[in-house]
C-alpha cells in the first residue's frame, strides 16, 4: 500500500480490512447467530427472506452446502439453527441453473393445496 503519493489531491487513510470478524460474531457464513424458531406465517414472512438470502448466496460459494440445500432445504436450515413451522414447505428450484430460486409455500392441515408465501432469486444486473 502506498500512503499519500506526492500528487494526491485528497489525503488517503491507510486501508482497513473490509470486514473484521470478532470472536463473538460466529462464522461469517452462518445463516443465523445461534438458533431461531419461526413460529408462524407472519414470522416466516418477516424473518426468513434475510436468512434464505444468505443461504442462496452461500449456495454459490459452498459446494457442499449447495448439494445439501438443493436436496433438502428444510433439513439444511434446521442443521444451521433455523426451525420452521410444520405448515411451511421450502423448494429449491433450478438447482443446476445460473438463476436458482427458493420458493416458500404454506400448506394448511387437511388440504391438498399449498399457497406461495414468497420466493427469492438472485438476479445479476449490468449497467452502463
Amino acid at each position: 500500500y502506498m500512503s499519500n503519493p506526492p500528487n494526491a489531491l485528497v489525503p488517503v487513510r491507510p486501508a482497513q480490512p473490509p470486514a473484521v470478524v470478532r470472536a463473538d460474531d460466529g462464522h461469517p457464513f452462518d445463516l443465523v447467530k445461534g438458533s431461531i424458531k419461526l413460529a408462524d406465517k407472519e414470522d416466516v414472512r418477516n424473518r426468513l427472506p434475510d436468512i434464505l438470502g444468505r443461504a442462496l448466496a452461500r449456495t454459490w460459494i459452498d459446494a457442499l452446502f449447495h448439494e445439501n440445500f438443493s436436496r433438502d432445504p428444510q433439513s439444511t436450515l434446521a442443521a444451521h439453527g433455523v426451525e420452521m413451522p410444520d405448515s411451511m414447505i421450502i423448494e429449491f428450484q433450478k438447482p443446476d441453473s445460473n438463476r436458482p430460486r427458493i420458493v416458500v409455500y404454506e400448506k394448511k392441515k387437511h388440504s391438498k393445496f399449498r399457497t406461495r408465501i414468497f420466493y427469492l432469486q438472485l438476479v445479476m444486473m449490468a449497467g452502463r
